[in-house]
């Protein structure tokens, strides 16, 4: 049964099964969101919407980001159940880390496909209803990668920066309607992906660029992407902010400045 388009305000998450997106999923639902969740992986999805256990409170939809037909589905879905959107985030995204001559052109797209092509198409469908609403925010999850080049990430780093220039371009035509369009660029950020990628020497690589010296957490990246959507930040609009410890400000000598203060941050930063 529908409620009441006017009761509770919603957000819509992609990429909410696991990771950041459900982090916040998770946000949105203590400050009293309902949350459409979308994901591709219909099994970690649906474990995920079982665990949350707010079956009232969350929709969990089976939805690939890069097929118009399936976005249109989700957002006809979201509108049926709620009458409404207040957020969008557009977290899903995927990955290929290969050196730049070893990516192939089937890499290139289905990176960008997802990445950007999903954001696009979400922005649309969900946008849309913002603007009939005159109201709404939509928050694009980017990436320090789109911010500065680093290695292996040809296809991931150039989807992420496009996000970045997609962002301020909906910020310019939305604002008029009352939606802010803005960017979150995260640094390293411990996921189970996270885990299972990055290993000690990359890790040791990113605590020596990181002046707080350790990777973000997925709680630190949720609330700033509620501030985005919330009234708080209700002047914001076209800004991609790094929420990245301070590494996109950081140049080269770190490592040595701190073994000359005689401090051994590796790990041990504290938010």
């Amino acid at each position: 049964m529908s409620e009441s388009p006017e009761t509770h305000s919603v957000a819509v998450v992609t990429g909410g099964a696991r990771g950041i997106g459900l982090g916040v999923g998770r946000w949105f639902l203590a400050h009293g969101y309902r949350v459409v969740l979308l994901d591709s992986d219909a099994e970690t999805l649906l474990a995920t919407a079982a665990g949350l256990g707010l079956p009232e409170h969350v929709l969990a939809r089976v939805c690939d980001v890069a097929d118009p037909d399936q976005v249109a589905a989700a957002a006809s879905a979201v509108m049926a159940r709620w009458g409404r959107v207040d957020a969008l985030v557009n977290n899903a995204g995927v990955a290929v880390f290969k050196p730049v001559l070893e990516t192939s052109f089937a890499e290139w797209r289905h990176v960008l496909g997802t990445n950007l092509d999903g954001a696009f198409l979400c922005s649309q469908a969900f946008g849309a209803i913002m603007v009939r609403q005159k109201s709404g925010a939509i928050v694009n999850i980017a990436s320090i990668s789109g911010l500065r080049a680093s290695t292996l990430r040809v296809a991931y780093g150039t989807s992420k920066a496009a996000i970045i220039h997609m962002t301020k371009q909906y910020a310019v035509e939305l604002g008029s309607y009352g939606v802010r369009v803005n960017a979150v660029c995260p640094g390293p950020v411990e996921t189970e992906m996270a885990k299972l990628v990055h290993s000690v020497a990359i890790r040791s690589d990113y605590y020596d660029a990181i002046p707080l010296g350790r990777y973000g957490t997925v709680e630190e990246m949720a609330e700033l992407v509620g501030f985005l959507c919330s009234k708080a930040s209700s002047y914001l609009n076209g800004q991609a902010v790094a929420n990245d410890g301070g590494f996109d400000a950081a140049g080269v000598g770190l490592p040595t400045l701190r073994r000359n203060a005689g401090l051994n941050l590796v790990g041990d930063g504290e938010g």
